[in-house]
């Protein structure tokens, strides 16, 4: 049995990086760039309106001023603004030569058609000046940026529309256990409904990864080795959850190898997900997951995903936050390092109720996930604890 931090080294020294493709902006939700975006132009590209107002000179504000034209969004300013001269202006309206503000329309008073008188003292500039948000040249998205609703804008404006990003690794997905049936099966006394694949399924896709699930095969080796055949060919990486651990009817590790795999480890000092199976053959790769769904779902997060993130050359793909811990936690056992599904309530911790690695519907609610080293215990209120986002 090796540590989690020996285990992830492992998997780390045997990523494999994928090619790339190029692509067009619409279909890039979740994708990793593989390039880094620079602006082609500044922003704003001109001097704009930040306001619906009239653009004329600040020393000019206290007299009545003339209306010499109209500007809309999107239009070219025809005329110079002089003393006691404005024009009308739209949000987003390039600001005329000669004008160094906007007054608002509603702070605006008019005295014939075209002359106007300003109700008050001071006014700011209300202009949004060339290139403040960002310089042409500037770096916006560096490679490895994974793109989503926050990341789109960005790449629209610097009018990035064909992408260089990583292709997708190909994920296959296997259920076993003879005690295992698909969800819209109603299960006898001894069996229970198939879980793993599908919370699998969406963790895979969410990653910007392409999943395939292949079903449920039984506890016979028979059965398995073809269809683990079968999805080694087709995939970069097969996730089998159930059949990882030392029982008699656990045929997982033993048919891995039957087909190539070298298992470079199987069992990992952490709490849930002990029995973890992670193996390579040149270029594919095999992680054997524990049945229970807490397992799967932690040992996809802490391990998986590693191994994804580095396929896909995607950066930064975890985020961490210390916060402090709103009460009192102890574990009954601590010879492995421990996880707990968390939630956070105005910035403190609260531990949710969990018991154990077959409690699926405690991830529910579940905010975060808190490690706990090996050999603590017991974590007292006000504790800094690292808490590792779910997304």
């Amino acid at each position: 049995m090796i540590t989690y931090e020996e285990a992830l080294k492992i998997i780390k020294e045997n990523i494999i990086q994928l090619d790339t493709e190029k692509i067009e902006l619409v279909n890039s939700l979740n994708r990793v760039l593989r390039e880094n975006v620079y602006a082609d132009m500044n922003m704003p590209p001109f001097n704009k309106s930040a306001m619906d107002g009239f653009a004329c000179r600040k020393e000019d504000i206290k007299n009545e001023l003339e209306i010499i034209e109209s500007i809309q969004a999107g239009y070219k300013p025809q005329k110079i603004v002089g003393k006691n001269q404005c024009s009308k202006i739209m949000t987003g309206a390039e600001i005329p030569e000669g004008a160094d503000c906007v007054i608002i329309v509603e702070d605006v008073e008019y005295i014939t058609q075209n002359k106007i008188r300003y109700k008050k003292d001071n006014t700011s500039n209300n202009i949004c000046y060339k290139g403040e948000d960002v310089k042409k040249g500037e770096l916006l998205l560096t490679s490895g940026t994974r793109i989503t609703e926050k990341e789109i804008s960005s790449l629209a404006m610097s009018g990035k529309w064909n992408l260089i990003v990583s292709k997708k690794p190909k994920v296959g997905i296997i259920s076993t256990g003879d005690e295992i049936v698909e969800p819209y099966e109603f299960p006898n006394s001894s069996q229970i409904r198939n879980t793993n694949a599908y919370q699998l399924i969406f963790q895979v896709e969410k990653f910007g990864c392409t999943p395939s699930y292949y079903g449920i095969i039984k506890d016979k080796e028979e059965e398995i080795l073809p269809l683990i055949s079968k999805a080694k060919e087709e995939n970069d990486l097969m996730i089998l959850t159930g059949g990882v651990s030392m029982g008699e009817y656990d045929l997982i590790p033993g048919s891995l190898k039957k087909i190539g795999f070298n298992l470079l480890f199987q069992k990992v000092q952490q709490q849930p997900g002990k029995p973890t199976v992670f193996g390579r053959d040149k270029n594919k790769f095999v992680f054997g997951m524990p049945g229970n769904p807490v397992s799967s779902f932690f040992v996809f997060e802490f391990f998986a995903k590693e191994l994804l993130a580095g396929m896909l050359s995607f950066k930064n793909y975890y985020k961490e936050i210390q916060l402090e811990l709103a009460v009192d936690y102890v574990r009954k056992r601590s010879e492995r390092l421990g996880r707990i599904p968390i939630k956070i309530i105005d910035g403190k911790v609260f531990p949710i109720e969990y018991h154990g690695s077959a409690h699926i519907n405690s991830l529910l609610e579940a905010d975060g996930i808190v490690s706990i080293p090996i050999g603590v215990q017991e974590l007292k209120k006000g504790t800094i604890v690292n808490v590792r986002s779910i997304w």
